[in-house]
């Protein structure tokens, strides 16, 4: 049986702390009377349910929210960190179902999906670049791949197991 009293109990810690801080009116926590840091509480009660209780399916919520959390904190703060919000969100998502494989053996193809994605959300003018002689000669290819991911989504739908 799961342990149940991990998530509740980091939740009503997280939010008291929270709140008694922003109460007590320190200026020295002033940046993190925000909602980005409810995520990162509720992101580490479900990050604690699911290392220390062993309920591996809260893992894949707790990195998204806690790192949601951190990514919004982040963005504006610190000079190196991506502004491409969509391609962090993407990457972040990749983190999650990678632990989650790690803890359950579940997850690894929408991790390496969700990767690339982010690897091309967050480099896209780099591999435009790149790309870029191609574009001229291949843009009918350009123009309609989304029907190529169509098909393959379709083929996975209809696929029967063996």
């Amino acid at each position: 049986m799961k342990n149940q009293r991990i998530f509740p109990g980091i939740i009503l810690l997280g939010f008291g702390a929270y709140f008694l801080l922003q109460q007590s009116h320190i200026t020295l926590f002033k940046q993190f009377y925000t909602w980005p840091t409810l995520l990162l509480i509720v992101g580490a009660a479900f990050l604690g349910q699911g290392y220390a209780a062993k309920d591996h399916e809260g893992i894949l919520p707790g990195v998204i929210m806690f790192g949601f959390g951190l990514h919004f904190h982040l963005v504006g703060q610190v000079s190196f960190w991506p502004q491409n919000t969509i391609g962090m969100l993407m990457l972040i998502i990749s983190l999650g179902f990678f632990l989650r494989f790690q803890r359950a053996n579940t997850g690894l193809f929408q991790a390496f999906l969700f990767l690339i994605l982010a690897v091309l959300l967050l480099f896209y003018d780099k591999i435009a670049g790149y790309f870029g002689f191609l574009q001229n000669g291949l843009s009918i290819i350009w123009k309609y791949w989304p029907v190529l991911l169509i098909i393959v989504g379709i083929y996975f739908i209809l696929k029967r197991k063996k």
